[in-house]
């Protein structure tokens, strides 16, 4: 099915009808607002964690800059929840009357977006403890190794009957109940060949959680796009995708791995091969 429906009067950055993807460069801010309401089944949301504040990290054992952009930079903490209710308020305008959405986030986001949620009428339905076994060391060596962070999974409102494939994610936690504490490495190199993204998810977080919540020919929807790991895990699994991203040369970065994911002699992956 084609989704011309879903914004008619601005040129998509890339479009491929075959598979049902659709990429939008620009403001999620003004881009979300033209979507038709209850049309996205599910969304996932990498947002600005504020933390590009001039400190240094550790990465492949070198001192870096933490700053990753101007979209990453605080304005305060009021001008950042009101950034998160503005958004979080589109996203549960476009989702489906049982559409989810996913946060991923850390402490210096992540109770802003949890208090706006509970502020817009979501229904909070787990959070998620993502376990990032090689984390990097801390340099100070005056605070515990951040290795965690929290993703948030959420219906429209409490009277949602969200999509949730329990037995598949049985299947995947070796026949028990899958608990809220994922054990997933960052992007391995192999997803970074074609150009990095310096706040990139692993592949392998968002297949589980398109696995555990859409079925095939749903659309899903990222709108910090980033990289495009969103719109790879989408693809892979059949599902319809729709990306917003400010920045030209990660959307340029997204149709590359794209391209590069359309080459492979198989494209369509069952959820059973994804686990």
């Amino acid at each position: 099915m084609s989704m011309d429906f879903l914004i008619s009067d601005v040129t998509p950055y890339f479009k491929n009808d075959e598979h049902s993807i659709t990429l939008f460069h620009g403001d999620c801010l003004q881009i979300l607002p033209q979507l038709p309401p209850s049309s996205i089944d599910m969304i996932f949301v990498d947002p600005p964690y504020f933390l590009s504040n001039g400190g240094v990290t550790c990465h492949a054992g070198k001192m870096v800059s933490v700053n990753k952009g101007e979209w990453d930079i605080s304005r305060g903490v009021e001008a950042n929840h009101k950034f998160n209710l503005s958004w979080l308020g589109q996203c549960q305008r476009v989702l489906t009357a049982n559409g989810t959405i996913w946060i991923t986030g850390t402490a210096h986001v992540i109770f802003s977006i949890g208090f706006a949620m509970q502020q817009l009428g979501f229904k909070i339905l787990n959070d998620i403890i993502w376990f990032k076994p090689n984390a990097s060391p801390n340099l100070s060596c005056r605070y515990f190794t951040h290795s965690t962070e929290i993703v948030i999974w959420a219906a429209k409102n409490q009277k949602s009957k969200h999509v949730f494939n329990y037995e598949l994610m049985k299947q995947m936690s070796n026949g028990k109940q899958m608990r809220n504490l994922w054990e997933i490495s960052p992007p391995q190199p192999k997803e970074k060949i074609l150009g990095k993204h310096p706040t990139q998810k692993p592949l392998k977080l968002l297949e589980r959680i398109l696995i555990a919540s859409t079925n095939e020919n749903d659309i899903v929807l990222d709108p910090f796009n980033g990289s495009g790991t969103t719109a790879i895990a989408s693809l892979r699994l059949n599902r319809k995708y729709v990306g917003i991203e400010i920045c030209d040369e990660y959307l340029d970065l997204t149709v590359s791995r794209l391209e590069d994911e359309l080459r492979k002699p198989q494209l369509h992956l069952t959820a059973l091969k994804a686990l």
